[in-house]
């Protein structure tokens, strides 16, 4: 029924003074009772002195619903539903009385909403019409609209509206006066200063420095802002695997961007090796809370707060950190009372452990007296012992090294504050395929060294690594701590002694840890021998996991190296000082000594690098052959007989000329990504043997073998190009899509889409002309990630069973190739109105709809035809070229009717399942542009072919090799081209069929 025509059935005049009836009289007063009088006590059927019982409301419903189903005009809904729905309106009316409200709460509510509470507190009636529910609630809504206009009326209702308004302005001034002595109210004196103290933290954190780079072109400090990196950070045992082993480290629960650690804590101890970021984070916290004026950063380094003396009161905090403003007196006390400060005390480990202590009682009092403010604390993972702040609140968490894609963000913006933007591509691709350097950065310090060493070399990493880690060793070792004020204990040749003894015995036991006591004995051994490591080996122990910031202890009572890469370089050089050639030599088979050897080489005298040289050359394998071709980089100094002949070894293997090279040099391990050349000077079979070799070890090396492959992407040659598309599976789909596929020249290219990753890559990716879907993707999936679907002129769908109407595929308008390889499907005519030149039928239900396609030049037929005739079921208009028929598909037909294509140049019967009859023989030889001819070894009748000398092409798939095909050399006396497939299991040699073809190339495809 309309809503007008209920309306007028259900006016005021008409239920008005029935509802009256639901609501007892009004009384003197203004109500103020300590306790609101509750509904409950306003209605006349509950309560002592009630007037109506249920019975009378149900009659008092039934009148109500008479009343509109008795006024004139169309019934709101059907007459034999008019008891049950005055049982439903009397239901809701007594749900009033069980409502836990007052009157002034209800008219506050609104009558809907109060309509909708009885409604909801009601029995569901779901036998009713929809004509009947809807009655029943614009029923109930009028009913709720009268009571709430007697609530109005009530001569108490506007005095008790009258004092809860007075009692809630009275509760609200008293909170606004608590906030106001809580919340001192600053002097203009205070806004004054901060307007000038804001700027000048934001201006003064701006930037990045690099302690110990010592080069001349590369600058030493960037604008924070444009280099920053946002890093994670892990709660307490959620630590997240060494980055080294994988692109991507599987997700970590408590893992959060780093800089957002304040947002969900207010107190945070934040834990990080050297050089992992701890100072820049708290510099960009400072300069982020300065810029948006939320809170006042106070940046606190501990290592200037110690020198003088006792730690500073808030009044003190500026003048212990030198800053030249001076602010009014009392304001950082009444910054910190209103809780508006963000505290950022930096560098726990950088002061002296006696020191420590009063530090954390220095702490614990401000964060007493000063509650409700945010407090960050930053230290290295083992200055501290762990829960050192839990008592106080403290969170703790700790850096995750960086991530890949991290260190090529880094990268990207390093070069970008440094403006040196063409040093950026190569120094990346260096950091793909060099695994020794992709371990050293996993963290901002060892990163920004790389890029300034690669910078000052004017694009080029040190021809021999040592340089590189000679430098990272002396700016950790040493020169970082000096360099930022701070005393230095051990010195630098006293730290290496120590560390590669302990780097030494971790290389021959083959593990990348040890216990804390076991690493204790070895120290202890030393100290006799280090002049200036003076106390117990347990007290020097713990100096270098401290501050060497190449020893760490990630678990209790376990010692590592943060980086592999480390521990081989100093355990190569123990080696090479000890004279220990012939360990060396004696494990050059295991791979895990691969870096080791090549460090040797580099720490090794002249002498000693020919003998190693010449030792691994003599074990004439392939791998080591390579190994000692990956030592040249490292040997500045070499005979140069020697290095001729490693070279003139390596060459024989390097680059691969064939496919068959190409996966024998795979076979020697990701060491080889780092010798591939190209794309320059190499042929193009060159380029595909280096192609192919990278492709094999995209799964064992992802990163290196993805820096080698995107060197190829411009590459011109189309197997190069196939390749490259073909091998998308081995690596991350996102990330190879973004720096390969979408780079290539896409021409006679399809694109290979199996997995869902692979799909949604898709849709970020330039648009592709060519596609190839794999497995059950939904066509509406398919055409969503499709970035241009009018664009696509090429479309291969197999196996995928989601997909049985091929009506869905006419958003490509433009395609004019088309293969479908699945199971019975429809809506094949929809597509008849394609300008499809190529089709690659599926299965139908009705292979009789083939024929409306008559612009095809290309068709392949996979199912029965029906007839008795090709042209039964063949467009017999199509200017066809190409006809593959396929397993039974002519069982019933023959090759009958053939010959009505006289434009066919390919006919395709390898895979038929019925020998050919001589009709059929008959129908190929009334071809007259017939060149190309395919056939099976199975199915081929000696007898019945006639001669066919326009004939050209020939493929026999199904070759067994033993299969007798003299006679063919003089049915086919113009031969120029013979293809044999074997079949699966069997093996077909070309020295047995060569002397048949002499004036044919002749060719054997491996299935």
């Amino acid at each position: 029924m309309e809503p007008t025509v209920l309306g007028g059935k259900l006016a005021s005049a008409a239920i008005g003074p029935l509802v009256r009836k639901l609501i007892v009289r009004d009384g003197p007063g203004a109500g103020l009772v300590d306790r609101p009088v509750r509904l409950s006590a306003l209605v006349t059927f509950r309560g002592e002195k009630r007037t109506l019982g249920e019975k009378d409301v149900h009659r008092l419903a039934e009148r109500i619903v008479d009343r509109a189903v008795e006024s004139p005009g169309e019934a709101p809904f059907p007459a034999d539903e008019r008891s049950a729905v005055a049982d439903a309106l009397a239901r809701r009316l007594l749900t009033l009385g069980e409502l836990d409200m007052d009157d002034v709460q209800a008219v506050r509510l609104g009558y809907r909403d109060l309509a909708r509470r009885l409604s909801d507190g009601s029995t569901a009636f779901d036998g009713l019409s929809a004509d009947a529910r809807h009655f029943l609630d614009s029923a109930t809504e009028w009913a709720c609209l009268q009571i709430l206009e007697f609530f109005t009326r009530r001569s108490s209702f506007v005095a008790r509206t009258l004092v809860e308004q007075s009692r809630a302005q009275a509760e609200l001034i008293a909170k606004v006066d608590e906030l106001i002595v809580r919340t001192p109210r600053p002097d203009g004196r205070d806004t004054a200063f901060e307007r000038r103290y804001l700027p000048y933290v934001a201006d003064r954190h701006n930037h990045i420095t690099i302690y110990g780079v010592d080069l001349r072109d590369s600058p030493d400090r960037w604008p924070l802002e444009v280099a920053y990196l946002s890093l994670e950070a892990t709660a307490a045992g959620d630590a997240p695997p060494d980055p080294a082993t994988g692109e991507h480290p599987p997700a970590v629960a408590g893992r959060l961007r780093a800089e957002e650690a304040l947002l969900a804590d207010d107190r945070v101890l934040l834990r990080g090796g050297a050089g992992s970021g701890k100072t820049t984070l708290v510099q960009w916290l400072a300069v982020t809370a300065a810029r948006d004026g939320g809170r006042v950063p106070y940046v606190l380094p501990l290592r200037t707060l110690i020198r003088t003396g006792a730690l500073p009161a808030p009044d003190g905090f500026l003048k212990a950190v030198s800053c030249p403003l001076t602010p009014p007196e009392g304001w950082a006390e009444r910054v910190l009372t209103a809780g508006r400060g963000l505290v950022l005390v930096d560098g726990l480990d950088e002061i002296p452990a006696a020191d420590r202590h009063r530090t954390r009682d220095w702490l614990r009092s401000l964060l007493s007296a000063y509650p409700g403010n945010r407090w960050l604390l930053t230290s290295r993972p083992t200055a501290v012992r762990a829960d050192w702040l839990a008592q106080e609140g403290f969170r703790e968490l700790t850096l995750a090294p960086m991530r890949r894609s991290e260190v090529a963000t880094f990268v990207r913006r390093w070069h970008e504050a440094a403006r040196a933007p063409e040093f950026e591509a190569p120094l990346l691709d260096s950091l793909r395929t060099k695994r020794d350097l992709a371990r050293l950065t996993t963290n901002p310090l060892m990163c920004g060294l790389i890029c300034a060493l690669h910078r000052e070399r004017r694009g080029y990493l040190p021809t021999g690594r040592k340089e590189l880690y000679d430098a990272a060793l002396t700016m950790l070792l040493a020169r970082r701590d000096r360099e930022r004020g701070m005393a230095v204990e051990l010195g630098e040749e006293a730290q290496l002694e120590l560390l590669q003894r302990l780097a030494y015995a971790l290389v021959l036991s083959g593990r990348t840890e040890m216990d804390t006591g076991t690493a204790e004995g070895i120290v202890e051994r030393c100290l006799p021998a280090v002049a200036s490591a003076g106390g117990d080996a347990s007290a020097v122990l713990r100096e270098l996991l401290l501050r060497s910031g190449l020893l760490r202890q990630p678990a209790q009572g376990v010692v590592d190296f943060v980086h592999r890469t480390f521990q081989d370089y100093l355990g190569a050089r123990y080696a090479v000082e000890e004279g220990h050639l012939e360990v060396l030599l004696g494990h050059a088979d295991d791979t895990q000594w691969e870096d080791v050897i090549r460090m040797a080489v580099a720490h090794a005298r002249p002498r000693e690098r020919v003998w190693l040289l010449r030792r691994l050359l003599a074990r004439d394998t392939p791998r080591l052959t390579l190994l000692a071709l990956a030592c040249l980089e490292h040997a500045v100094a070499l005979d140069a007989g020697v290095r001729a002949e490693v070279e003139e070894r390596a060459a024989a293997l390097i680059p691969p000329r064939t496919k068959e090279d190409a996966r024998s040099l795979a076979g020697a391990g990701p060491l080889v990504l780092e010798l591939l050349p190209g794309p320059e000077g190499l042929t193009a079979a060159e380029s595909l043997g280096v192609v192919i070799t990278a492709s094999l070890l995209g799964e064992a090396e992802p990163q290196g073998a993805l820096g080698v492959l995107r060197r190829f992407r411009e590459h011109a040659d189309l197997d190069v190009r196939r390749q490259l598309v073909g091998t998308w599976g081995r690596f991350d789909a996102g990330e190879y899509a973004a720096e390969v596929l979408d780079h290539l020249d896409q021409t006679d290219l399809y694109l290979r889409c199996d997995t869902g990753e692979q799909v949604a890559a898709l849709a970020r990716m330039r648009p592709w002309h060519a596609l190839s879907f794999r497995g059950g993707h939904r066509a509406e999936d398919i055409l969503a990630t499709v970035p241009s679907p009018e664009a696509v002129t090429s479309l291969f769908i197999r196996n995928n069973p989601e997909l049985t109407d091929l009506g869905a595929l006419l958003p490509f308008r433009n395609l004019r190739h088309l293969w479908v390889a699945a199971l019975r499907v429809t809506g094949l005519d929809r597509l008849s109105a394609l300008p499809l030149t190529t089709l690659g039928c599926p299965v139908l239900t009705d292979a009789a709809v083939l024929r409306s396609f008559r612009s095809l030049t290309q068709l392949s037929v996979y199912q029965e035809l029906p007839g008795d005739d090709l042209t039964q079921a063949l467009p017999v208009d199509a200017p066809l070229e190409y006809l593959l028929l396929g397993p039974h598909s002519t069982d019933s037909t023959g090759l009958r009717g053939l010959s009505r294509w006289p434009s066919i140049r390919t006919v395709d019967l390898g895979r038929l399942t019925t020998e050919l009859t001589e009709d059929d023989w008959r129908e190929i030889e009334e071809l007259p542009r017939l060149t190309r001819l395919c056939l099976s070894g199975r199915t081929l009748a000696r007898s019945t072919m006639p001669v066919l000398p326009g004939v050209e092409e020939l493929q026999l798939s199904m070759m067994t090799g033993t299969e007798d095909l003299s006679f063919l050399a003089h049915r086919l006396p113009g031969l120029r081209s013979v293809v044999l497939v074997n079949q699966p299991g069997h093996s077909v040699t070309v020295s047995r069929y060569r002397e048949l073809f002499p004036n044919a190339e002749l060719t054997v495809e491996e299935r």
